[in-house]
């Protein structure tokens, strides 16, 4: 089922969702388990599959010589996905990335999506790798989120890259797509990243998951602004509840939002790092009542494999 008909079957609830990352290559799925079990009390409609793209590594050969290697730490998004579906009977939602695959790449992951029955992508470009100054276009692959949209949008429609037989079976995706609720750190300004939004939703878009925020205020001022320029379609919260002192600076730093005062301050006046944790999920918790008094359609977790936070705040909201 798509995201959006979850949403609308609510009718006004609240949902609750999460986020994981793919196992380390060569481990066990039972990782992926092992983080999934716990939440589902909590009964998702839909749990996100997060997809990465390669980094290079460096291969020393005997003659001293250093060969550079494309080399993938977490694969599996697509099999991952097939997985829950399978064990745990609900929708999955695979990530879709510019960075590190072609547009063939693209178009044959997208047709095993569709014979597996996953209705629902989230499309983004993605980070630049490790090392790289900024973001680096895979060879023959998308430069911008809007072209991989395009390329979803297609296949909808029922073109593809290159075969044009007759009777080709359109798809029949739901598309997600980011929203950043203090601006991607490449906007010029908010001005120009709603209306690069806008030209996501106009395309064919169907909801909007942001990056994950501290301070309410933001998201309202978020989805005000969508409205107000015409974007109406879903916009789900990304939530994650800060669990050590250290998520004070790399939060900050990796994904460029702001801690508000009065968290920040609280955090660091911990005496002893455990006491942290308490006060990170304290502070979600009444995120999260307010974000359900607001209406927000869908709770959704980045819980990066660790379900024991999200699981205490779950329990006090639904």
């Amino acid at each position: 089922m798509k995201i959006t008909e979850h949403i609308k079957n609510a009718a006004g609830k609240t949902l609750f969702s999460f986020e994981l990352i793919p196992p380390l290559k060569g481990q066990s799925i039972q990782g992926i388990y092992d983080a999934i079990d716990p939440l589902m009390e909590f009964k998702p409609p839909f749990i996100d599959v997060t997809s990465l793209r390669e980094d290079y590594i460096y291969k020393e050969h005997e003659t001293g010589l250093l060969e550079k290697l494309a080399y993938r730490k977490r694969p599996g998004t697509i099999a991952i996905c097939a997985a829950i579906m399978n064990k745990y009977k609900v929708d999955t939602v695979p990530h879709l990335l510019c960075g590190g695959f072609t547009k063939d790449e693209t178009e044959n992951g997208l047709i095993d999506l569709q014979f597996l029955g996953i209705d629902n992508v989230l499309v983004l470009r993605g980070d630049a790798r490790r090392g790289d100054a900024s973001f680096v276009p895979t060879p023959n692959g998308h430069c911008y989120a809007t072209d991989l949209l395009q390329q979803v949008v297609n296949m909808n429609n029922g073109v593809y890259l290159h075969e044009h037989y007759e009777g080709i079976l359109k798809t029949d995706f739901c598309i997600g797509v980011a929203g950043y609720p203090e601006k991607h750190f490449e906007a010029p300004n908010l001005k120009t990243d709603f209306k690069y939004l806008k030209q996501k939703i106009d395309m064919g878009a169907g909801f909007i998951v942001t990056q994950m925020f501290f301070d309410n205020q933001k998201y309202f001022d978020f989805v005000n602004n969508c409205r107000a320029e015409g974007i109406n379609v879903p916009i789900i919260p990304g939530l994650k509840p800060i669990t050590t002192s250290k998520q004070l600076v790399n939060l900050s730093k990796t994904f460029h939002i702001d801690i508000p005062e009065a968290l920040s301050d609280a955090i660091q006046d911990c005496k002893e790092e455990k006491n942290v944790k308490d006060i990170g999920i304290e502070w979600m918790i009444e995120q999260c009542k307010e974000l359900v008094k607001f209406g927000a359609p869908v709770l959704h977790f980045y819980t990066m494999g660790n379900p024991g936070p999200t699981k205490r705040i779950a329990e006090a909201i639904f």
